[in-house]
């Protein structure tokens, strides 16, 4: 084989023909590079969804490379000579191929960051890794937005990228006078709950996508999940039907409802369109602008329309800087030196608590959950038990289709979990199972009551909260935005107090909540 000039490693999150790592590609002289291989499966029990997510769209992204006349070295899980790492792959075809040197996008994740340059090191290649050009914001201009500040705060960086890119702005102002419509964007459904409800798009999966689902059905046969229901965007085409179809059917209700939940309603007026951003089928800049135009031609409010654009424009972005900036340390964050084992059921969803079997549930059927449900309910719930937070972290990684470690791992240890101490969230987001009774009807089918802290009857969340709070009372006391909770704990006797511990003790064992297998 003539040696190839340079190789374009491609992961399985960079499915993009306009990537950095194609800038200057050569068809005669260059070869694009991607690799199929099971410890991405691994690493984290990876459902089944997510991994029959990433192999479609790898594969449909291998005959788009194709069609385009790219010359690509693609090796799938299923060949028989698959090494079943990316180094131990990248390593072999190294070898075979004998590139004079390297080029990747910037990955999505720092382990496999390291793997790559350790294995062009080992090579002798000169390694470029290009700037992701999917991202408003470089690693190194956040670097410089976090410099020299005492806090960091997700609302002041998401006001600079507004002004920075024109976004919702009319002139220096915000567009309807204010930053934030988070106040318009917290209601509960009422009684009668969310109404007619669009379906989303869904994508009947082609021949390439129907050989990728037996194959993970056999390949994968332990991992949790389900693959039925299977039918998530996963070209680039198929990712702007999608876009195309939220902005025309549900961004004008998704503002107002976006906190709420209801039973056997996974979809609601949410997007879905997590997964196809984080696999590079969707830029950014098209989603954010195609919402801004539905509000300027006046088919979504601008409450709607700033809620999803702040999750884009200022969330996504800001997770990760603090991912890239703040790793490989980050990782083992665990402030509340929490230690307690992820519950078993979170697996099966085999728990009696409504809220938690539902979210478990559709979490396992389709690999989406929305916001909500990974904060306030299955998060909340790890949190208050005191789950260690690299537990959790494998388990969101493991099972949603939209999972890559730069936008998990700040979600789940910062902003669920409370593990960076505060630099990602102002304050532990605690809970009784009031606040899922607000937002929810699941308490009125479900056998405990939110409003009893201790007893047969009692909340597993309710009775956690208020463990949490003695358990970190100390902590929390000196905290500006939990003084006011930690103070309710004088209301408690020391019978009451014994009353919660030994409650929560019973849940910890598991004799609270989980069903018989």
């Amino acid at each position: 084989m003539a040696r190839v000039r340079t190789l374009v490693i491609v992961l399985g999150d960079q499915l993009d023909l306009s990537a950095s790592a194609f800038d200057g590609f050569d068809a005669a002289t260059d070869l694009a590079w991607m690799a199929e291989v099971v410890e991405e499966s691994t690493h984290v029990w990876s459902s089944k969804p997510r991994t029959a997510m990433f192999l479609a769209a790898m594969r449909h992204f291998a005959q788009a490379l194709e069609e385009a006349g790219r010359p690509l070295h693609h090796v799938r899980l299923d060949d028989a000579d698959n090494a079943g790492s990316l180094a131990a792959q990248l390593r072999v075809d190294l070898a075979r191929l004998r590139p004079t040197r390297l080029v990747m996008t910037a990955p999505g994740d720092w382990r496999v960051l390291q793997a790559i340059q350790a294995e062009a090191a080992h090579a002798g290649l000169p390694l470029e890794i290009r700037d992701d050009r999917h991202f408003y914001v470089t690693v190194r201009e956040f670097r410089a937005h976090a410099q020299g500040r005492r806090s960091l705060r997700m609302e002041h960086f998401y006001r600079e990228q507004r002004r920075r890119h024109a976004v919702l702005m009319d002139g220096d102002e915000p567009a309807g006078g204010q930053w934030n419509f988070d106040a318009d964007n917290r209601e509960a459904f009422g009684p009668s709950g969310p109404g007619a409800v669009p379906p989303r798009a869904t994508f009947e999966p082609d021949a390439l996508t129907r050989e990728v689902l037996a194959l993970v059905e056999r390949r994968f046969a332990d991992h949790p999940g389900q693959l039925d229901s299977f039918a998530w965007p996963v070209t680039r085409d198929q990712a702007l039907q999608a876009l195309q179809a939220f902005i025309d059917e549900r961004l004008a209700h998704f503002g107002r409802h976006q906190d709420a939940m209801w039973p056997g309603e996974p979809w609601l007026h949410h997007s879905h369109l997590s997964a196809a951003l984080n696999l590079k089928l969707l830029n950014p800049r098209e989603v954010v602008a195609a919402a801004e135009t539905a509000w300027r031609e006046g088919r979504a409010p601008l409450e709607s329309v700033e809620g999803f654009i702040r999750q884009i424009l200022g969330w996504r972005e800001y997770v990760r800087g603090i991912y890239w900036t703040r790793m490989p340390a980050y990782a083992e964050s665990n402030a509340l030196a929490a230690h307690e084992d992820l519950p078993a059921w979170f697996w099966t969803g085999r728990t009696d608590m409504a809220c938690l079997h539902d979210a478990l549930a559709q979490t396992l059927s389709h690999g989406y959950a929305h916001h909500i449900q990974r904060l306030m309910v299955t998060g909340l719930y790890a949190l208050m038990l005191g789950v260690q937070p690299q537990q959790v972290h494998a388990w969101y990684l493991a099972v949603y289709v939209d999972a890559v470690e730069w936008v998990e791992l700040p979600n789940t240890l910062g902003m669920s979990q409370y593990a960076d101490g505060g630099l990602m969230g102002s304050k532990p987001y605690i809970a009784t199972g009031r606040y899922i009774e607000r937002m929810s009807p699941h308490c009125q089918g479900c056998r405990y009551d939110p409003g009893e802290r201790a007893g047969d009857r009692a909340c597993p969340y309710t009775t956690l909260y208020w463990d949490f709070l003695m358990r970190h009372e100390a902590l929390l006391a000196r905290h500006p935005r939990m003084a006011l909770q930690v103070k309710n704990l004088a209301r408690l006797s020391p019978d009451q107090r014994q009353a919660v511990t030994d409650r929560a003790a019973q849940i910890r064992r598991g004799e609270v909540g989980a069903l018989p297998a």
